[in-house]
């Protein structure tokens, strides 16, 4: 039985043209183009190995990660995307994540990288400079200070960054407007930020968004 693949990768071009290269060896499930899409449709499929970006809408790659190695422990993920920033490579592994690759490898080495992980093997691709890589990942960005967001805390945050009101951030979460804000506002309170614009500005240095 060929191995089974779930693409995700809000650019729909990107998705077909990786199916097309990727289905004489691999059974392609199917592709989805956002973070909650692809936590659904892997929960239900269940496939060997999911390929993702980390820049998607609704719920980033590194959050829909974070989900699905907590309820798919054996599904192996690699990351390809256009960041080859050392702290997303590094919380990426921190997460689970079997591979990291960049977007513009060859087919050769996607190929490499799905066969190794597939065998129960990590593979960076040699574009990243591992040795620079924090294994830890809880150095403050930018002299900020730590801080451990929630889960729901971080789906509020990336929505709300992504330009969605309030209420569609509570049609998007199932919950209710009072409950965005309430998340919305202790955020800022914790993290001491006056103004929506510091919020999704914080987002941004968090790659939370």
């Amino acid at each position: 039985m060929k191995p089974r693949i779930l693409l995700a990768d809000d650019h729909r071009f990107i998705t077909d043209a990786i199916k097309s290269l990727l289905e004489p060896d691999f059974t392609v499930l199917a592709t989805v183009a956002d973070g909650r899409a692809l936590v659904a449709k892997a929960l239900k499929l269940r496939p060997d190995v999911i390929l993702m970006d980390i820049s998607m809408p609704l719920l980033n790659g590194l959050d829909a990660g974070r989900q699905l190695m907590a309820q798919l422990p054996n599904t192996k993920l690699i990351y390809l995307t256009m960041n080859q920033d050392q702290d997303i490579v590094a919380e990426a592994l921190k997460i689970g994540a079997a591979g990291f690759l960049i977007k513009s490898c060859d087919i050769q080495e996607l190929l490499i990288a799905i066969r190794t992980v597939l065998k129960g093997k990590h593979y960076v691709t040699p574009l990243v400079a591992r040795d620079r890589i924090n294994p830890f990942f809880d150095i403050p960005l930018r002299g900020e200070k730590p801080m451990h967001l929630t889960p729901r805390q971080r789906e509020v945050l990336q929505l709300l960054a992504e330009g969605r009101s309030m209420k569609e951030v509570a049609s998007v979460l199932d919950v209710s407007t009072r409950t965005v804000a309430f998340h919305k506002y202790r955020m800022m309170e914790d993290l001491n930020l006056k103004t929506n614009a510091e919020l999704i500005q914080y987002a941004v240095r968090r790659h939370i968004v």
